[in-house]
């Protein structure tokens, strides 16, 4: 997960929506971030996902403990490649067959859902070995007969998008590098996963962006938009990413919401009492959907737990809806 600035009220967008694919999929996921020297071990992990009732789970990498406790529980995987191996992926021809046949065969009992090829890749030089990448790992799936059931994607930060105020404006800020990528997705029908947070957008302009419309509570701030009323800054992220897709000529690639968190210490707007409004209106609201698409939207909130070994703000110790020893880090109900 990493920083996402926002310059206006509309700065950052995020979609979710069930794939048809997966009649199962339900709407909120977690994300089991690992960068810590205290967290449970995944065995214990997975018992508090099952608890919890938290029906989805994100992995930055493909950890054999964690994928051997999740072996037969039903609980949906989105596995990352992690981004040090998207070269490999790119330019060896033995290397994605090698890796589906090392982390995902194994595991007949995981409810494998979406391979991540790429997160957050901002570099040029990195980009270009994310669509070779996600081609050859979609090969290696077809080869093994896992492509019916597994979907390739690439999770992307949302400033691939710009101009999204209002959302209908919203259109992809360098189609050299998503148009091929949203045409990879449209043909094998896989979703564009999306890293979104209005908290940074918050943080980045409070001037503009009220807290009450940014986390879900009801207020005085209203958008309206070609008709649809906005009344809170989710539905009009999630709606200029569906406004961008249109513009693409891509309307049918649905979008998956791979990270969306707010942070309960450590920075402008950090509090519990925040974290605790933005969580848990994101697990209601996501039932409804937008605005523009009143329907069921696939969510990962960021993160099970807070990671006391991640650098930067201290913000980003912070997301965890759960202390390492398990406790609450604020009441939340799925």
């Amino acid at each position: 997960m990493a920083k996402q600035g926002g310059s206006s009220m509309h700065a950052v967008a995020l979609v979710l929506v069930a794939l048809a694919a997966f009649p199962a999929v339900h709407s909120i996921g977690v994300c089991n971030g690992v960068i810590g020297n205290n967290l449970p071990a995944p065995s214990d992990v997975v018992k508090l996902y099952q608890t919890k009732g938290i029906d989805a789970m994100r992995i930055y990498a493909p950890e054999s403990n964690v994928l051997n406790a999740l072996s037969g529980t039903g609980i949906g995987l989105l596995m990352d490649v992690g981004n040090g191996a998207l070269t490999s992926l790119a330019n060896d021809p033995s290397a994605a067959p090698a890796w589906v046949k090392a982390n995902v065969q194994p595991f007949p009992g995981v409810s494998f859902r979406y391979i991540a090829v790429g997160n957050e890749v901002t570099d040029s030089a990195g980009q270009k070995t994310i669509l070779p990448a996600m081609k050859n790992i979609q090969a290696a799936l077809v080869a093994a007969g896992l492509s019916g059931s597994i979907k390739v994607s690439t999770s992307v930060r949302f400033d691939v998008v710009e101009n999204t105020s209002p959302p209908s404006n919203g259109v992809f800020a360098d189609t050299s590098f998503m148009g091929p990528i949203l045409e990879f997705l449209a043909s094998t029908g896989a979703p564009l996963l999306a890293n979104v947070y209005p908290y940074f957008a918050y943080k980045g302009d409070q001037q503009n962006i009220k807290l009450d419309f940014a986390t879900f509570v009801p207020g005085s701030t209203t958008v309206t938009d070609n008709g649809l009323t906005y009344t809170n800054l989710f539905d009009a992220m999630v709606d200029s990413i569906y406004a961008a897709l249109e513009k693409a000529g891509k309307p049918g690639v649905k979008v998956v919401i791979s990270e969306s968190g707010w942070p309960s210490a450590g920075g402008v707007g950090a509090t519990a009492q925040n974290a605790r409004a933005y969580n848990q209106g994101l697990i209601n609201h996501v039932r409804r959907g937008t605005p523009k698409k009143p329907s069921l939207l696939e969510t990962y909130i960021f993160a099970m737990f807070n990671e006391n070994q991640k650098t930067g703000d201290p913000t980003e110790n912070n997301f965890g809806l759960f202390n390492p020893d398990k406790s609450p880090a604020y009441s939340i109900t799925f």
